[in-house]
């Protein structure tokens, strides 16, 4: 996004368009910062002239994006993923993301998905429809060694959460730090867990990183959870795997997404199933406008947001 020189805002109010009414509402209560809604296909109110920071709603990115916005300083997203806007932002502009709005629920879906695999919810589903009286032993969630490859805000909610029922988890990031394994480290960690969760950014060094290789380390029986985005796995080596009974698979996120009709994925056994879902929650927007409003006061007080994205992530 180049070099960006900053200047004290001091005094001035700061115009931020905004999407919706939630926003504006939240927006309001923050100092020094003047809220004006826009959405995408509107026309244009006269205040996106000066305005200086952008909430997207249904905004793509683009140039007649950037035309409409001649005083752009920043575009604060209420996602924390940001791969449909790096790279396409002009030099100058900043990007922050909206990291610490979605860990909680996107930790609480991976949870009810192993639980549910584990117990076999499933089973005994079908088996209360059809009115049978069925009981048999499960699995479960206690003891087993839990591999979080993506150690920020995503995977330090899934370990809190995971930790309570004597799960025990390893975390890897990017780069080797205390307490945390580099993803170098990943062929002799991943014969060793019994369950493998995708929580990592969609950038060129993860596309496509859970590969048939990636699979074929893990250990017989063992689950992959992917929370991240969809081409952070290669489907086509997922399906051969499932269908061969040695894995199998909680998936939130697909590629493509969501699969065409009778594509693999909706009758590969071994695989639950969901459509995105993993932050659709009660309250998603009040907590995404919540870090939003933080991230923006801090610009509207002269500092750089904390959630700012540098090169890919």
């Amino acid at each position: 996004m180049g070099e960006y020189s900053w200047i004290t805002l001091g005094i001035m109010t700061l115009t931020v368009l905004v999407p919706d009414d939630e926003g504006l509402t939240v927006l309001a209560e923050v100092p020094r910062v003047l809220p004006v809604r826009h959405q995408w296909g509107e026309q244009v109110p006269p205040e996106a002239a000066k305005a200086e920071v952008l909430i997207p709603g249904k905004h793509p990115p683009g140039d007649e994006l950037w035309r409409t916005l001649p005083n752009l300083k920043l575009i604060q997203l209420l996602s924390a993923g940001a791969e449909d806007w790096v790279g396409k932002v002009p030099d100058g502009v900043l990007l922050s993301t909206c990291r610490g709005a979605h860990g909680g629920s996107t930790a609480e879906w991976v949870v009810a998905a192993l639980l549910s695999m584990y117990r076999k919810l499933d089973v005994f589903g079908t088996a209360q429809r059809e009115g049978r009286w069925e009981r048999q032993s499960t699995d479960t969630l206690q003891g087993k060694r839990v591999l979080v490859i993506g150690a920020g805000d995503l995977g330090q909610h899934l370990r809190r959460r995971l930790e309570p029922f004597d799960a025990r988890c390893t975390m890897v990031g990017m780069t080797a730090r205390d307490g945390v394994h580099g993803v170098r480290e990943l062929p002799a960690l991943l014969g060793l867990h019994d369950v493998v969760v995708l929580m990592v950014p969609l950038t060129s060094r993860t596309r496509g990183m859970v590969d048939a290789e990636f699979l074929a380390e893990m250990r017989d029986g063992a689950v992959l959870v992917n929370v991240a985005r969809g081409a952070v796995v290669d489907t086509d080596a997922l399906v051969a795997e499932l269908t061969t009974g040695r894995l199998r698979a909680a998936l939130d996120v697909t590629d493509p997404e969501p699969p065409p009709p009778g594509h693999p994925l909706w009758t590969v056994p071994g695989l639950l199933l969901t459509p995105h879902v993993g932050g659709a929650v009660r309250g998603v927007r009040g907590r995404s406008y919540a870090v939003a409003a933080a991230e923006i006061a801090r610009y509207a007080g002269g500092e750089l947001p904390d959630n700012l994205v540098h090169g890919e992530y």
